[in-house]
């Protein structure tokens, strides 16, 4: 109780000052978001945010340090000062994080690192920030960079080589949690060199190394390794990042320039997970035996641009990725563990080979051209081009049997987006892509598992046996034209009204629904004759089980601007599809339905003085859909598309005359406790607040940081991990990050 009033206290002072600092005049323009950033992203050339239909948020090496010293996780960032995306996990998974309730598309300078055929959603954990110059971030359903961007991209713009000698930046760090110190440091280190030979190549080398002891909650209580099941922990691990970038210019327009990057993480759990409620928890009692947590991504790629080409600027990107991921070990664990590959011991039902690693190899080429189209209109520009990319996908388990059917597939698409701009204050812009999947499917023989329902008898659970059985893959194409159209009205200067509509295309997590196949009673036998299907069932085809191919309709209305010393912009969206995809981790099945999602978000700061500045960002977001294709949106959507409707965080920093600065943060976000199914099931989430604190000074002509993540030590619910398979578990409790950095 003390804790909860000494938290409301400390954020009731935070927003009264806002209000009492309010009435001071401005004195200063201070920049917290660049409204005007040029960006890449948003439509594959460079374009201002002002003449950007959508909701743009850059995320400046200012704010990217700010929040380095907090955490060196992507993800964190993204969940603070990014609105309608999902609070982290504070684990290595981000499952169950999304961006307005959908897929979010993550790129590192342009090349994706998703695995759309199998969607496992461990990157942006493994992202090092220390790298990074801007986060890009494009909100709303998006098909110009292929698949995957059905609720928004995120671009991750590595830093630039510097001119001249050699420029050395180290930043090292050591956090720990204040329950047990010692048993839970993680010490960090970055490098990075760059620089430019005369007349010769430029070059930036940067890596990281990492590592974790154990976590704990605001209790003290020790959290799981794997409390999402499968995923990961945040705990017992070592990574590291290496990024080498080298680059020529052949004159002023023309440039070349190779990047190889390499993500490397281990984890060694000690124990295994216990499922059992009220929440995820180690199980002391069993020691984990699998294979450690793995990560091994390598990526490579080549960007040529000419600034003078014969049709405007040319950008031509080629790359390729090698991607290797391996899971947790877990055991069977009614109910929420209810499904394993089968050891056909019914003592010890789970295979030894129960862990899997997915292998992902994915390569393509992209080619942007931006044509002025002046004789014709003045201001107008044409971009255009084209994209081919091809990629492998398997998963296996420890011994080399697959657990999906093995896919390959070969995306082309063309796309041409027009921009013309009408008087002074009005520019229109809108396009076409047209895309095609052809998806080849491999037979395979999804391996026997051991799994079990509810029911009433001393266990509360029957189990029973799906044999192996086997799939039939083919030859499938799936192909559509997306169009987006939208418009900027500029209000002053510095200030515009933005709206438009925009569609993603994208085929879902394929892997996901062939591992299911079969995986219903329909397919069971008695664990006492665990082959008794016939031979006409032992069979079953990709056709029969394969999902739609969906598209997302996004339509955003919006205001931006600065005024004075205040930069902010507010919209409100709404997205559709009719083929939507929804986990069920009670069934551990996937459906496909009609739905609705629909939000506000709004980014505000606020310079009150040279020294002193406050910002927000908040969000709201909800959505239902249609549980029994009536065609009626009956009931909400699952925590793990929605979590926390209301989010907020207020952050304040103030700037001493001696260098020194002071930035505290507040974090809030709602409960939710929505029927989601006809039956009225609900799962609650729990809302709760937290403060975080930091402090930097300079030291040896470096900067020296102490940091504070959930000053008050509160023990509350993870949102994010607790949605993935509602069962509670429990964030991360107070951590302190000593810290310095230098360059030289």
């Amino acid at each position: 109780m003390l804790r909860s009033i000494s938290l409301a206290t400390s954020f009731l002072a935070l927003v009264a000052s806002s209000i009492a600092v309010a009435q001071v005049a401005p004195q200063a323009n201070q920049q917290v978001i660049d409204l005007d950033t040029i960006t890449v992203t948003a439509a594959r050339a460079e374009r201002s945010t002002a003449e950007t239909p959508q909701s743009v948020q850059v995320v400046g090496r200012e704010q990217i340090e700010e929040q380095l010293k907090f955490s060196p996780n992507a993800a964190a960032a993204l969940g603070k000062l990014v609105p309608g995306y999902s609070a982290p996990t504070q684990t290595v998974s981000s499952a169950s994080e999304n961006y307005r309730g959908r897929d979010l598309l993550v790129m590192l300078d342009g090349v994706p690192l998703n695995t759309p055929l199998r969607d496992v959603s461990r990157i942006l954990s493994l992202i090092d920030l220390n790298s990074v110059e801007r986060i890009e971030v494009v909100s709303g359903a998006s098909s110009l960079y292929g698949a995957g961007a059905t609720g928004g991209t995120v671009n991750f713009i590595t830093k630039k080589a510097t001119d001249g000698k050699p420029t050395v930046t180290v930043n090292t760090a050591v956090r720990a949690f204040t329950q047990k110190i010692g048993r839970s440091l993680a010490p960090e280190a970055a490098l990075t060199v760059s620089g430019k030979v005369p007349n010769g190549i430029d070059y930036l080398i940067s890596g990281q190394m990492r590592g974790a002891g154990r976590t704990y909650d605001g209790s003290g209580r020790e959290l799981p390794s794997d409390g999402l099941l499968g995923q990961g922990g945040g705990d017992r691990y070592k990574a590291g990042n290496l990024l080498a970038k080298l680059g020529y210019d052949f004159d002023a327009s023309k440039r070349i320039e190779l990047n190889g990057s390499l993500i490397a993480f281990d984890q060694d759990p000690k124990y295994l997970t216990n499922y059992a409620a009220p929440f995820a928890r180690p199980e002391r009692t069993q020691l984990y035996n699998g294979q450690s947590v793995m990560e091994d991504t390598k990526s490579l790629s080549l960007r040529y641009t000419d600034s003078d080409f014969v049709l405007g600027k040319l950008s031509v990107l080629g790359f390729y990725n090698d991607i290797k991921k391996r899971f947790n070990f877990s055991t069977f664990s009614y109910p929420y563990n209810s499904q394993v590959y089968y050891s056909f011991n019914p003592l010890a039902p789970t295979s030894p080979d129960n862990q899997t690693t997915l292998y992902s190899q994915r390569g393509g080429a992209n080619v942007t051209i931006d044509t002025s189209l002046d004789r014709l209109l003045p201001g107008a520009k044409l971009t255009w081009g084209g994209d081919l990319i091809q990629e492998k996908t398997w998963q296996t388990l420890t011994s080399g049997q697959d657990v999906f059917t093995p896919l390959k597939q070969t995306t082309a698409a063309g796309f041409g987006q027009l921009q013309i701009p009408i008087g002074d204050r009005v520019v229109l812009r809108g396009g076409l892509r047209y895309e095609h999947f052809a998806l080849s499917v491999s037979d395979y023989v999804r391996p026997a598992a051991y799994a079990a329902v509810a029911a009433n008898n001393a266990q509360g659970f029957q189990s029973f046996v799906l044999p192996a059985l086997n799939v039939t893959g083919g030859d499938f194409d799936y192909s559509a034209l997306t169009a987006n159209i939208g418009a900027t009205v500029k209000l002053s200067e510095s200030s515009e009204v933005f709206g438009g509509f925009s569609q993603g295309f994208a085929l879902p997590d394929v892997g996901a629904f062939t591992r299911r196949a079969g995986i219903s009673t329909a397919f069971a036998c008695p664990v006492a004759l665990p082959n008794c299907l016939p031979a006409s069932r032992r069979s079953i085809s990709y056709g029969s089980i394969a999902p739609e191919a969906q598209i997302v309709n996004n339509y955003e209305l919006g205001v931006r601007g600065s005024y004075g010393a205040f930069k902010g912009s507010l919209s409100g969206y709404i997205s559709t599809s009719e083929d939507g995809v929804t986990f069920d981790p009670v069934t551990n099945t996937l459906s496909q339905q009609k739905e609705r999602i629909w939000g506000v978000e709004f980014v505000g700061d606020y310079a009150f003085t040279e020294q002193f500045s406050m910002g927000t960002v908040a969000s709201f977001r909800e959505g239902r859909y249609d549980t029994n294709g009536d065609g009626r949106l009956d009931s909400n959507l699952p925590n793990n598309r929605i979590g926390s409707p209301w989010r907020v965080m207020i952050h304040g920093t103030y700037r001493f005359v001696n260098g020194v600065s002071l930035r505290v943060e507040g974090e809030g976000f709602s409960e939710r406790d929505e029927a989601i199914d006809l039956r009225g099931t609900r799962y609650k989430l729990k809302g709760a607040a937290t403060m975080n604190v930091a402090l930097t000074a300079p030291v040896f002509s470096g900067e020296a940081y102490v940091a504070v993540n959930n000053l008050f030590d509160r023990s509350y619910q993870n949102p994010t991990a607790t949605s993935v398979r509602n069962l509670a578990n429990y964030a991360w409790g107070r951590t302190v990050t000593l810290g310095f950095k230098k360059t030289f």
